[in-house]
Protein backbone atom coordinates (compact mmCIF):
# COMPACT_ATOMS: atom_id res chain seq x y z
CA UNK A 1 0.00 0.00 0.00
CA UNK A 2 1.71 2.84 -1.29
CA UNK A 3 -0.90 5.83 -0.89
CA UNK A 4 -4.72 6.52 0.87
CA UNK A 5 -6.92 8.97 0.39
CA UNK A 6 -9.39 9.71 2.81
CA UNK A 7 -12.04 11.59 2.02
CA UNK A 8 -13.19 13.53 5.45
CA UNK A 9 -11.24 15.28 7.74
CA UNK A 10 -14.14 14.90 10.30
CA UNK A 11 -13.61 11.83 13.79
CA UNK A 12 -13.31 8.57 11.44
CA UNK A 13 -11.34 10.24 8.94
CA UNK A 14 -9.00 11.85 11.28
CA UNK A 15 -8.76 8.31 13.43
CA UNK A 16 -7.54 6.54 10.05
CA UNK A 17 -5.23 9.21 9.07
CA UNK A 18 -3.42 9.37 12.49
CA UNK A 19 -2.69 5.59 12.29
CA UNK A 20 -2.00 4.87 8.66
CA UNK A 21 0.39 7.63 8.55
CA UNK A 22 2.03 6.89 12.18
CA UNK A 23 2.71 3.21 10.72
CA UNK A 24 4.46 4.55 7.50
CA UNK A 25 1.83 4.68 4.89
CA UNK A 26 0.97 7.87 2.59
CA UNK A 27 -2.33 9.47 3.58
CA UNK A 28 -3.85 12.35 2.53
CA UNK A 29 -6.67 13.45 4.23
CA UNK A 30 -9.47 15.63 1.50
CA UNK A 31 -11.60 18.18 3.19
CA UNK A 32 -12.95 20.78 2.10
CA UNK A 33 -13.99 22.88 5.63
CA UNK A 34 -11.50 20.76 7.97
CA UNK A 35 -12.67 21.81 11.56
CA UNK A 36 -15.72 23.47 11.57
CA UNK A 37 -18.46 24.05 14.36
CA UNK A 38 -21.35 21.62 14.23
CA UNK A 39 -24.16 23.00 16.57
CA UNK A 40 -24.99 19.61 17.58
CA UNK A 41 -23.20 16.92 18.63
CA UNK A 42 -20.05 16.82 20.40
CA UNK A 43 -20.82 14.62 23.35
CA UNK A 44 -18.05 11.63 23.79
CA UNK A 45 -19.50 8.40 26.03
CA UNK A 46 -17.50 6.91 28.65
CA UNK A 47 -17.09 4.29 26.10
CA UNK A 48 -15.16 6.29 23.48
CA UNK A 49 -12.88 7.85 25.98
CA UNK A 50 -12.10 4.82 28.18
CA UNK A 51 -10.65 3.28 24.69
CA UNK A 52 -8.72 5.89 23.44
CA UNK A 53 -7.98 7.98 27.21
CA UNK A 54 -6.70 10.66 24.68
CA UNK A 55 -10.16 11.81 24.24
CA UNK A 56 -10.44 13.18 27.39
CA UNK A 57 -6.51 13.25 28.50
CA UNK A 58 -5.71 16.73 26.96
CA UNK A 59 -5.85 20.36 26.89
CA UNK A 60 -8.42 20.82 24.68
CA UNK A 61 -11.48 22.59 26.12
CA UNK A 62 -13.94 20.32 26.79
CA UNK A 63 -17.20 20.25 29.27
CA UNK A 64 -18.06 17.25 31.47
CA UNK A 65 -21.42 16.53 32.41
CA UNK A 66 -22.64 14.30 34.87
CA UNK A 67 -26.13 14.59 35.30
CA UNK A 68 -29.41 14.29 32.94
CA UNK A 69 -32.74 14.85 33.49
CA UNK A 70 -35.49 12.03 31.61
CA UNK A 71 -38.68 13.83 31.13
CA UNK A 72 -42.52 12.85 29.23
CA UNK A 73 -45.71 15.24 29.80
CA UNK A 74 -47.31 11.40 31.34
CA UNK A 75 -44.53 10.60 33.39
CA UNK A 76 -43.16 13.45 34.51
CA UNK A 77 -39.20 13.69 34.84
CA UNK A 78 -36.33 11.56 36.82
CA UNK A 79 -33.07 13.02 37.58
CA UNK A 80 -30.01 10.26 36.52
CA UNK A 81 -26.37 11.56 38.08
CA UNK A 82 -24.24 9.37 35.67
CA UNK A 83 -20.82 8.14 37.32
CA UNK A 84 -19.44 7.98 34.10
CA UNK A 85 -19.71 11.64 33.04
CA UNK A 86 -20.14 12.38 29.31
CA UNK A 87 -17.07 14.68 27.88
CA UNK A 88 -18.43 17.38 25.77
CA UNK A 89 -16.21 19.44 22.97
CA UNK A 90 -17.11 22.10 20.88
CA UNK A 91 -16.91 20.39 16.97
CA UNK A 92 -14.85 22.82 16.19
CA UNK A 93 -12.55 22.10 19.08
CA UNK A 94 -12.80 18.44 18.60
CA UNK A 95 -11.98 18.17 14.77
CA UNK A 96 -9.15 20.76 15.19
CA UNK A 97 -7.54 18.45 18.66
CA UNK A 98 -8.17 15.27 15.76
CA UNK A 99 -6.61 17.33 12.70
CA UNK A 100 -3.51 18.00 14.54
CA UNK A 101 -3.24 14.75 16.01
CA UNK A 102 -3.35 13.23 12.18
CA UNK A 103 -0.88 15.57 10.75
CA UNK A 104 1.39 15.26 13.60
CA UNK A 105 1.62 11.77 12.72
CA UNK A 106 2.37 12.38 9.12
CA UNK A 107 -0.75 12.94 7.23
CA UNK A 108 -0.82 15.29 4.34
CA UNK A 109 -4.06 17.92 4.70
CA UNK A 110 -5.21 18.92 1.55
CA UNK A 111 -8.38 21.73 2.22
CA UNK A 112 -10.47 20.55 -1.01
CA UNK A 113 -13.49 18.24 -1.64
CA UNK A 114 -12.96 15.37 -3.69
CA UNK A 115 -16.32 15.40 -6.59
CA UNK A 116 -15.39 12.13 -8.14
CA UNK A 117 -13.56 8.81 -7.79
CA UNK A 118 -12.23 6.64 -11.20
CA UNK A 119 -10.62 3.36 -11.14
CA UNK A 120 -7.51 3.65 -12.20
CA UNK A 121 -6.15 0.11 -13.07
CA UNK A 122 -5.72 -1.01 -9.48
CA UNK A 123 -6.27 2.18 -7.91
CA UNK A 124 -8.21 5.25 -7.98
CA UNK A 125 -7.89 8.79 -9.41
CA UNK A 126 -9.66 11.32 -7.59
CA UNK A 127 -10.83 15.02 -9.11
CA UNK A 128 -10.88 17.71 -6.46
CA UNK A 129 -12.04 21.16 -6.46
CA UNK A 130 -8.37 22.16 -6.95
CA UNK A 131 -7.02 19.49 -9.52
CA UNK A 132 -6.37 15.75 -9.49
CA UNK A 133 -4.50 13.08 -7.62
CA UNK A 134 -4.17 9.54 -7.32
CA UNK A 135 -4.44 6.94 -4.66
CA UNK A 136 -4.03 3.18 -4.00
CA UNK A 137 -6.94 3.07 -1.54
CA UNK A 138 -9.97 5.57 -0.19
CA UNK A 139 -11.16 5.98 3.23
CA UNK A 140 -14.80 7.19 2.70
CA UNK A 141 -15.53 9.24 5.63
CA UNK A 142 -17.38 12.27 3.84
CA UNK A 143 -20.65 12.25 6.80
CA UNK A 144 -23.90 11.55 5.92
CA UNK A 145 -23.74 14.20 2.61
CA UNK A 146 -22.11 11.76 0.61
CA UNK A 147 -22.59 12.83 -2.84
CA UNK A 148 -20.20 9.87 -4.37
CA UNK A 149 -23.09 7.71 -4.79
CA UNK A 150 -20.83 4.87 -6.00
CA UNK A 151 -19.08 4.07 -2.33
CA UNK A 152 -20.50 4.10 1.07
CA UNK A 153 -23.75 3.40 1.97
CA UNK A 154 -27.00 3.47 0.31
CA UNK A 155 -30.31 4.58 1.82
CA UNK A 156 -33.93 5.57 0.90
CA UNK A 157 -35.67 8.41 3.30
CA UNK A 158 -37.52 5.05 5.43
CA UNK A 159 -33.40 5.03 6.29
CA UNK A 160 -32.93 8.55 7.82
CA UNK A 161 -33.16 10.16 10.98
CA UNK A 162 -34.21 14.33 10.94
CA UNK A 163 -32.14 16.37 13.61
CA UNK A 164 -32.79 20.20 13.88
CA UNK A 165 -32.50 22.91 16.33
CA UNK A 166 -31.63 25.81 18.29
CA UNK A 167 -27.96 26.81 18.98
CA UNK A 168 -28.96 28.85 21.92
CA UNK A 169 -26.88 31.19 23.53
CA UNK A 170 -26.98 30.09 27.32
CA UNK A 171 -25.60 27.62 29.70
CA UNK A 172 -26.58 24.91 32.06
CA UNK A 173 -24.70 21.66 33.69
CA UNK A 174 -26.78 18.95 32.91
CA UNK A 175 -28.55 17.56 29.87
CA UNK A 176 -32.46 17.61 29.57
CA UNK A 177 -33.96 14.79 27.23
CA UNK A 178 -38.28 15.07 27.00
CA UNK A 179 -39.76 12.00 25.37
CA UNK A 180 -42.74 12.56 22.62
CA UNK A 181 -45.75 10.89 22.51
CA UNK A 182 -46.34 8.61 18.79
CA UNK A 183 -42.52 10.11 17.35
CA UNK A 184 -39.64 7.79 17.35
CA UNK A 185 -37.05 10.45 18.97
CA UNK A 186 -37.22 13.01 21.10
CA UNK A 187 -35.61 16.53 22.46
CA UNK A 188 -32.75 17.07 23.87
CA UNK A 189 -31.16 20.17 25.65
CA UNK A 190 -27.07 19.54 25.28
CA UNK A 191 -25.13 21.65 27.20
CA UNK A 192 -21.97 22.70 24.70
CA UNK A 193 -18.83 25.45 26.12
CA UNK A 194 -20.66 28.65 25.89
CA UNK A 195 -24.12 27.65 24.56
CA UNK A 196 -26.72 24.81 24.67
CA UNK A 197 -27.64 22.86 21.43
CA UNK A 198 -31.73 22.49 21.91
CA UNK A 199 -33.01 20.13 19.30
CA UNK A 200 -35.25 17.64 18.35
CA UNK A 201 -35.14 14.28 16.43
CA UNK A 202 -37.14 11.84 14.79
CA UNK A 203 -37.52 9.48 12.12
CA UNK A 204 -40.74 9.59 9.91
CA UNK A 205 -41.76 13.01 10.24
CA UNK A 206 -41.45 16.28 8.97
CA UNK A 207 -39.32 18.94 9.27
CA UNK A 208 -42.32 21.20 10.53
CA UNK A 209 -43.77 18.55 13.09
CA UNK A 210 -40.21 18.22 14.45
CA UNK A 211 -39.81 21.76 14.34
CA UNK A 212 -43.55 23.07 15.76
CA UNK A 213 -42.58 20.50 18.50
CA UNK A 214 -39.50 22.04 19.60
CA UNK A 215 -40.98 25.57 19.80
CA UNK A 216 -43.46 24.93 21.74
CA UNK A 217 -40.89 22.77 24.34
CA UNK A 218 -38.56 25.72 23.97
CA UNK A 219 -41.80 28.12 24.59
CA UNK A 220 -43.13 26.36 28.03
CA UNK A 221 -39.60 25.85 29.40
CA UNK A 222 -38.80 29.71 28.91
CA UNK A 223 -35.65 29.31 26.41
CA UNK A 224 -35.79 31.73 24.42
CA UNK A 225 -34.90 31.81 20.40
CA UNK A 226 -34.12 35.36 20.28
CA UNK A 227 -30.45 35.19 18.66
CA UNK A 228 -30.63 31.68 18.41
CA UNK A 229 -29.39 30.38 15.02
CA UNK A 230 -31.36 27.40 14.10
CA UNK A 231 -29.51 24.22 12.18
CA UNK A 232 -30.87 20.93 10.60
CA UNK A 233 -28.80 17.68 9.40
CA UNK A 234 -29.89 14.42 7.91
CA UNK A 235 -28.77 11.50 10.17
CA UNK A 236 -28.64 7.48 8.73
CA UNK A 237 -30.95 5.65 11.01
CA UNK A 238 -31.40 2.23 8.45
CA UNK A 239 -34.37 0.33 9.15
CA UNK A 240 -33.80 -3.34 10.35
CA UNK A 241 -34.23 -4.85 7.09
CA UNK A 242 -31.33 -2.80 5.23
CA UNK A 243 -28.64 -3.06 7.67
CA UNK A 244 -27.87 -6.55 6.47
CA UNK A 245 -27.36 -5.53 2.90
CA UNK A 246 -25.59 -1.88 3.79
CA UNK A 247 -22.70 -1.20 1.77
CA UNK A 248 -20.01 -0.56 3.92
CA UNK A 249 -16.68 -1.36 1.81
CA UNK A 250 -16.08 -2.91 -1.82
CA UNK A 251 -13.24 -3.39 -4.17
CA UNK A 252 -10.38 -0.67 -3.18
CA UNK A 253 -12.69 1.44 -0.70
CA UNK A 254 -13.98 1.36 2.83
CA UNK A 255 -16.25 3.72 4.67
CA UNK A 256 -16.61 4.89 8.02
CA UNK A 257 -18.89 6.76 10.18
CA UNK A 258 -22.39 8.37 8.93
CA UNK A 259 -20.93 7.23 5.70
CA UNK A 260 -21.16 3.65 6.47
CA UNK A 261 -24.51 4.28 8.02
CA UNK A 262 -23.01 4.11 11.92
CA UNK A 263 -25.38 5.75 13.85
CA UNK A 264 -27.48 4.67 16.56
CA UNK A 265 -30.95 4.57 15.55
CA UNK A 266 -32.25 5.35 19.10
CA UNK A 267 -30.44 7.82 20.48
CA UNK A 268 -28.58 9.38 17.10
CA UNK A 269 -25.21 9.20 18.50
CA UNK A 270 -22.50 8.70 15.88
CA UNK A 271 -19.31 9.94 17.19
CA UNK A 272 -17.72 6.70 18.95
CA UNK A 273 -18.89 4.59 15.98
CA UNK A 274 -17.21 7.06 13.18
CA UNK A 275 -13.77 6.91 15.78
CA UNK A 276 -13.67 3.29 16.03
CA UNK A 277 -14.95 2.54 12.50
CA UNK A 278 -12.53 4.73 11.25
CA UNK A 279 -9.94 2.94 13.80
CA UNK A 280 -10.90 -0.75 12.12
CA UNK A 281 -10.39 0.54 8.55
CA UNK A 282 -6.79 1.62 9.80
CA UNK A 283 -6.05 -1.76 10.77
CA UNK A 284 -7.22 -3.51 7.94
CA UNK A 285 -5.18 -1.16 5.84
CA UNK A 286 -2.20 -1.92 8.04
CA UNK A 287 -2.70 -6.27 7.72
CA UNK A 288 -2.09 -6.07 4.33
CA UNK A 289 -4.71 -8.53 3.21
CA UNK A 290 -5.57 -9.30 -0.02
CA UNK A 291 -9.25 -8.45 0.17
CA UNK A 292 -9.38 -5.48 3.32
CA UNK A 293 -13.01 -4.91 1.92
CA UNK A 294 -13.91 -8.53 2.94
CA UNK A 295 -12.74 -8.45 6.73
CA UNK A 296 -13.68 -4.45 7.13
CA UNK A 297 -17.33 -5.45 6.52
CA UNK A 298 -17.00 -8.33 8.82
CA UNK A 299 -15.43 -6.55 11.72
CA UNK A 300 -18.00 -3.99 11.30
CA UNK A 301 -20.59 -6.56 11.70
CA UNK A 302 -19.58 -8.47 14.69
CA UNK A 303 -18.39 -5.33 16.61
CA UNK A 304 -21.65 -3.10 16.66
CA UNK A 305 -23.24 -3.65 13.14
CA UNK A 306 -25.37 -6.78 14.31
CA UNK A 307 -26.10 -4.59 18.01
CA UNK A 308 -27.27 -1.53 15.53
CA UNK A 309 -29.55 -3.52 13.36
CA UNK A 310 -31.23 -4.63 16.69
CA UNK A 311 -31.64 -1.26 17.96
CA UNK A 312 -33.18 -0.36 15.05
CA UNK A 313 -35.83 -3.22 15.69
CA UNK A 314 -35.91 -1.72 19.44
CA UNK A 315 -36.65 1.87 18.95
CA UNK A 316 -40.09 1.73 17.19
CA UNK A 317 -41.25 -0.39 20.48
CA UNK A 318 -39.28 2.29 22.67
CA UNK A 319 -40.68 5.11 21.37
CA UNK A 320 -44.44 4.01 19.48
CA UNK A 321 -45.54 0.90 21.74
CA UNK A 322 -47.24 0.92 24.57
CA UNK A 323 -46.08 -1.01 27.80
CA UNK A 324 -48.10 -1.96 31.25
CA UNK A 325 -50.77 0.10 29.33
CA UNK A 326 -48.66 3.12 29.00
CA UNK A 327 -45.58 4.42 27.01
CA UNK A 328 -42.43 2.84 27.41
CA UNK A 329 -40.56 6.58 28.37
CA UNK A 330 -43.28 6.78 31.39
CA UNK A 331 -42.35 2.97 32.32
CA UNK A 332 -39.14 3.80 32.05
CA UNK A 333 -38.86 7.13 33.84
CA UNK A 334 -41.32 5.13 37.14
CA UNK A 335 -38.36 2.38 37.00
CA UNK A 336 -35.60 5.01 37.15
CA UNK A 337 -37.70 6.63 40.11
CA UNK A 338 -37.64 3.03 41.96
CA UNK A 339 -34.84 0.61 41.41
CA UNK A 340 -31.58 0.93 41.48
CA UNK A 341 -30.86 -2.03 39.45
CA UNK A 342 -32.91 -0.36 36.60
CA UNK A 343 -30.61 3.24 37.32
CA UNK A 344 -27.08 1.04 37.06
CA UNK A 345 -28.79 -0.36 33.69
CA UNK A 346 -29.24 3.33 32.41
CA UNK A 347 -26.09 4.07 33.33
CA UNK A 348 -24.34 1.93 31.58
CA UNK A 349 -26.68 2.66 29.06
CA UNK A 350 -25.72 6.09 28.64
CA UNK A 351 -22.02 5.47 28.88
CA UNK A 352 -22.31 3.32 26.17
CA UNK A 353 -20.85 -0.27 27.92
CA UNK A 354 -24.56 -1.80 27.18
CA UNK A 355 -25.27 -3.41 24.27
CA UNK A 356 -28.43 -3.31 23.07
CA UNK A 357 -28.38 -7.17 22.13
CA UNK A 358 -28.02 -7.99 26.03
CA UNK A 359 -30.31 -5.47 27.04
CA UNK A 360 -33.01 -8.11 27.70
CA UNK A 361 -31.03 -10.77 29.45
CA UNK A 362 -29.73 -8.39 31.98
CA UNK A 363 -33.80 -6.67 32.23
CA UNK A 364 -34.86 -10.11 32.71
CA UNK A 365 -32.15 -11.04 35.16
CA UNK A 366 -32.83 -8.26 37.86
CA UNK A 367 -36.41 -9.02 38.13
CA UNK A 368 -37.06 -11.43 40.83
CA UNK A 369 -39.97 -13.58 41.70
CA UNK A 370 -43.19 -11.33 42.87
CA UNK A 371 -46.45 -11.36 40.76
CA UNK A 372 -45.43 -7.17 39.73
CA UNK A 373 -41.97 -8.85 37.99
CA UNK A 374 -43.55 -12.08 36.56
CA UNK A 375 -46.11 -9.05 34.97
CA UNK A 376 -42.73 -7.44 34.26
CA UNK A 377 -41.11 -10.32 32.76
CA UNK A 378 -44.44 -11.17 30.75
CA UNK A 379 -44.01 -7.55 29.16
CA UNK A 380 -40.02 -7.12 28.64
CA UNK A 381 -40.30 -10.11 26.48
CA UNK A 382 -43.14 -8.77 24.59
CA UNK A 383 -41.80 -5.09 24.10
CA UNK A 384 -38.10 -6.39 23.54
CA UNK A 385 -37.57 -8.33 20.29
CA UNK A 386 -36.31 -12.09 19.31
CA UNK A 387 -32.79 -11.19 18.37
CA UNK A 388 -31.74 -14.53 16.79
CA UNK A 389 -32.50 -13.05 13.80
CA UNK A 390 -30.51 -10.26 13.90
CA UNK A 391 -27.62 -12.38 14.83
CA UNK A 392 -27.67 -14.73 12.09
CA UNK A 393 -27.45 -12.56 9.75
Amino acid sequence: MKTVAILGGGPAGTFAAERLAKSGIRTIVFDEKLAWEKPCGGGLTYKAYHQYPYLIENDTPKKLISETTLADSEGGAVRLNLTQPLVIYSRLHLNKMLLQRAELAGAEIEQSRVLRLDRANSGWRLKTQHGTAEADFCIVATGARNSLRDVGTRWTAADTMLALGYYVPSEQEHIDIQFLPQIEGYIWVFPRLGHCSVGICGKGVSAQTLRSQLERYMAVKGLSRQGATFYSHVLPSLDTANWGANRVSGEGWMAAGDAAGLVDPITGEGLYYAMRSGALASQVLLMESKNPAAIYSQWIAKEFAHDLAFGARLAKRVFLERFLFSSVPVRMIQLLRRSPRFREIMQDLFAGTQPYLGLKDRLLANLHGTIQDVAMNFCFNKLIPNQSRIQAR
